[in-house]
Order: C-alpha cells, then sequence, then structure tokens
C-alpha cells in the first residue's frame, strides 16, 4: 500500500476516534493526523530498541521498565540481532537519526557478530548481550541451556544483515564476508517419495551442536513465520523451488486439526499437495501453525507476497479480519490483535485466534486457554476472561487493514497504561484485568518497528527482497499461487 493510499485509509479512522471520550493523556497526542500518530510510535519504538543496546552493538532480548532504572536481560538471540540490526536502517529511512549514525551503529554490531561463535556457517540461540560470548546457562536461574542453531532464528539475523549490507555500502564487503558461509540447504530435509514422513521436504527446526546432528523436526506450515528460512534458501538456490509447493496450506482431510478443511488436491510442478483453508465467518483464509498474528504477517514484512499475488493479500485481510471479528464480537475483548507475548502477570506465552492455526489444541486469545472444540457453539463471550492483546499484532496488522487497525491500536494507548512516552508500547494487556506487562521484547518491538517503517515508507526495508534471486526465484513461485479463496 503507497503512503498517500494508507494515510487517505487511516484518517477516517483517526478523526472518528479523536471525537470521542478519552481520558486525560490523549489530549496531548495527535489523533487526528495518522501520519504524526505513526511517526511517534516508531520514534518511540526504536528508543525502546536503543535503551536495550548494550557497548557490544548487540541488544537485549528484553527491557524491564517500571522499577528504578530500566533493567535489560543478560541474554540475547540472533533474532533480537537481526531486529534491531532492521530497525535501525528504518530509523534512517525515516529522518529518525542519521546516515552517518546508521552506519555507526551498524559497524559497532557488526564488528561484534563477526566475532561471535558459529557452526556450520549458523549461529547458536543465546548469546551474552555485552559480550557476544554464547550463553551456556541462564543468566538468573543458573540453568544450563541446550545448545540450538535454530533454523527461524538465523534467517532473522540473514534478514537483518542483509538489509544492513544493502542499506551501508561501506559495510557491505564485511557483511559479505560473514554471509558467505551461510548454505541453507543444511537444514533442508529433500522430498523422498518412499518415506514423505522422514523426508518431506521441509526445512529442519534446527541442529543440536551438542550432538552433533539435526533436530528431527520439520517446519510444515507454509503461512508461519518460518517460512522466511525456505524463501532465503530459494533465493539463493540452495534449496529447490519445489519446498514451496511442499509446505502445507493445511493439513490433509482426515488428518486431526483445528477444523475439517476445504479445498482440493492439486499439482504444481510436479508436485502433489492438497491445496486447503479454513472458513471463519464466511471468510476462507489460509491457516497457520498457532492462529496467532506474526506468524502470518512478520515475513510480509520483508517479501511483498500479497503485492505479488491477490490470493495471499486475501488469506491476509481475512486473518486480519478474523482476528478483529474475535476480538470483538467473539469475546467481546473491545481490542485485539494476538501474537505470543509476555504475559502481562508475568512469563511468556503463545496467544492467537484458534480458527486460525492448524495446531489441534489451537493458540487461544487469553491466559486462561478457552479453548472450543470445532463443530461446537461457542461459549457465552463472558467465558473469555484475561483475554491479553500484544500491540505488536495490531502494528503488523496496519499494513493489510489500516482503518481497523490504527482505531485499534488508538483504543489500546488511549485506554490503558500501555505507552510509555519515548519508549513505546509495553508488551502486552490484560484488556480483562487492566494488567499491563512491565517489558518490552526485542522481538515485538522490532516487529513494531518494521510495520510502522512499511506503512509510513513503503518498501524501506524490502529493496534487498524484490531483487536478484528474490526476483528470479521466489517471485515466479508466490506469483502462481491460487489458495483457491
Amino acid at each position: 500500500m503507497h503512503r498517500r493510499t494508507f494515510l487517505a485509509a487511516s484518517a477516517g479512522a483517526a478523526g472518528a476516534l479523536a471525537l470521542g471520550a478519552a481520558p486525560a493523556h490523549a489530549g496531548r497526542r495527535p489523533a487526528r493526523d495518522p501520519e504524526a500518530l505513526i511517526t511517534r510510535w516508531f520514534t518511540d519504538t526504536y528508543r525502546s530498541l536503543e535503551a536495550m543496546v548494550a557497548d557490544s552493538g548487540l541488544p537485549a532480548d528484553n527491557i524491564r521498565l517500571g522499577g528504578d532504572k530500566p533493567v535489560p536481560a543478560r541474554n540475547t538471540s540472533t533474532t533480537n540481532i537481526g531486529c534491531w540490526l532492521w530497525s535501525t536502517v528504518a530509523a534512517a529511512g525515516l529522518g529518525v537519526i542519521s546516515e552517518s549514525e546508521m552506519h555507526r551503529r551498524l559497524a559497532r554490531t557488526v564488528a561484534t557478530v563477526e566475532k561471535m561463535e558459529r557452526v556450520h556457517g549458523f549461529w547458536f540461540n543465546w548469546y551474552d548481550t555485552f559480550t557476544g560470548e554464547v550463553l551456556d546457562t541462564w543468566p538468573g536461574s543458573g540453568d544450563p541451556i541446550k545448545h540450538l542453531l535454530s533454523t527461524v532464528d538465523n534467517a532473522w539475523l540473514d534478514v537483518g544483515l542483509r538489509i544492513a549490507e544493502d542499506a551501508d555500502p561501506r559495510l557491505a564487503p564485511r557483511i559479505r564476508r560473514i554471509r558467505k558461509d551461510i548454505d541453507w540447504s543444511f537444514f533442508y530435509e529433500p522430498y523422498d517419495e518412499a518415506d514423505p514422513a522422514a523426508h518431506p521436504g521441509h526445512m529442519r527446526t534446527g541442529f543440536w551442536p551438542g550432538e552433533d546432528r539435526l533436530t528431527p523436526y520439520f517446519y510444515g506450515a507454509l503461512v508461519s513465520e518460518t517460512r522466511m528460512a525456505g524463501y532465503l534458501g530459494i533465493a539463493d538456490g540452495t534449496v529447490p523451488g519445489e519446498h514451496y509447493w511442499r509446505m502445507q496450506r493445511t493439513f490433509e482431510p482426515g488428518v486431526r486439526q483445528e477444523m475439517p478443511p476445504g479445498g482440493e488436491w492439486v499439482v504444481r510442478d510436479g508436485v502433489r499437495y492438497f491445496n486447503g483453508h479454513y472458513t471463519y465467518r464466511g471468510r476462507k483464509h489460509v491457516p497457520g501453525w498457532g492462529g496467532d498474528m506474526f506468524g502470518q504477517l512478520m515475513t510480509e514484512l520483508f517479501v511483498p507476497s500479497a503485492q505479488w499475488n491477490d490470493s495471499w493479500r486475501k488469506s491476509f485481510t481475512h486473518h486480519v479480519m478474523g482476528h478483529r471479528d474475535h476480538g470483538l464480537l467473539d469475546t467481546e475483548y473491545g481490542y485485539w490483535g494476538f501474537s505470543p507475548c509476555n504475559v502481562p502477570e508475568g512469563g511468556y506465552q503463545e496467544y492467537g485466534v484458534q480458527y486460525f492455526g492448524i495446531n489441534p489444541e489451537g493458540y487461544c486469545s487469553n491466559t486462561d486457554r478457552t479453548y472450543v472444540p470445532h463443530g461446537e457453539p461457542g461459549p457465552d463471550p463472558s467465558a473469555y476472561t484475561n483475554g491479553v492483546v500484544t500491540p505488536h499484532a495490531g502494528a503488523l496488522a496496519l499494513m493489510i487493514s489500516p482503518r481497523d487497525a490504527l482505531t485499534n491500536l488508538m483504543r489500546i494507548e488511549r485506554d490503558f497504561d500501555s505507552y510509555e512516552d519515548g519508549m513505546g508500547f509495553y508488551d502486552s494487556v490484560n484488556v480483562s484485568t487492566g494488567k499491563v506487562s512491565d517489558r518490552m521484547l526485542s522481538l515485538d518491538q522490532g516487529m513494531a518497528a518494521a510495520a510502522f517503517a512499511q506503512v509510513l515508507e513503503p518498501g524501506v526495508l524490502q529493496r534487498p527482497f524484490r531483487t536478484g534471486g528474490f526476483r528470479k526465484n521466489l517471485r515466479p513461485l508466490i506469483v502462481r499461487e491460487d489458495f483457491g479463496l
């Protein structure tokens, strides 16, 4: 969506909301100008990421607020580092920081990444925020960490490095040297017709260096954030294009899943697969694994499937509308946007809308996990207590349904003490009790920053994913997609 189109679509929602009753703090925030509002959200969100970054150039996994001073976590992940890289490029692209400051910040991070321990060209999941050394025990508890080279987490670091390489010509040679050992075929399990369960043509979830073996698990759902790893491999030419068609839209009929799928068997490029979909409130969509927002839309921040293919656009739209309808109609929370996040009362939990995930157990929208077996009538909305929304999910929805998403985020900011001036949204809100998380997470702030940047300056982070192997190898596959919606 072009910037002018987005602002036009959003202005009505902003103006209408501004006319309603609001608590005292809302009056000092510019609600009538969507561009100014989203710019403030981006700027403050980026400042929260700045606060998490140590002298090493690595961002903490999270930061706890509310005490005498902010407390950044000792641990960081490969995904966190990717989030910091792309958010910094976005900040320069939007004029929040200068090009020279962008270079200084990226160079500091890259200098540490160059020295971080790797295996088979990939990074461990957890490092010390302040030193860049691999973490062997969890800070605080001292419990041992089982080392993992996570496929999807390495994908997000690779995304951040590609964006930094594209944005900073002075750093590009160093980043290319870092990336030259990345070979996505390491995680790919080629299809074998004789034993498709063991050899499904999917990406494995990771590698256990302590056991010197790949994990026995696979990423199977196409519409999940994990698809990014396969996309990178297809673009690089290290993973065959057939991998795209072997990913599951739904499980095939007869396999236990969230709901009986519609669809039909099809053959594309010699691959036979079930082209399935679910239907919620009369709208067809392709589910992800758990029904959360970031599983559907995080990859869309970088690879513009909805611009390349109307079938992807329609499925994303129905997913966002489904989150909206679940939050406003099924549960009567009054707010929506469900994704894994910090639990306001403490801890971390996966949240989603169960009807949008093929996971048979479903991700639920509340801490109490109110689950509805398919085919049974839904409970009264009063049964949904402890509903948890996360602003990063609402931010992602801005790319797809700007009017609804803008209204929702403004209400979350207006009705709860959920926003810290100069830092952005807290990670989550229990809309049933009013309890707000005391943390901000690098992952979630990084997604929100990228989403705000995308609607303010469309394509600001997408250039590396529109050229080269993405244009030659990946785009032709996505263009030919037809979910049958």
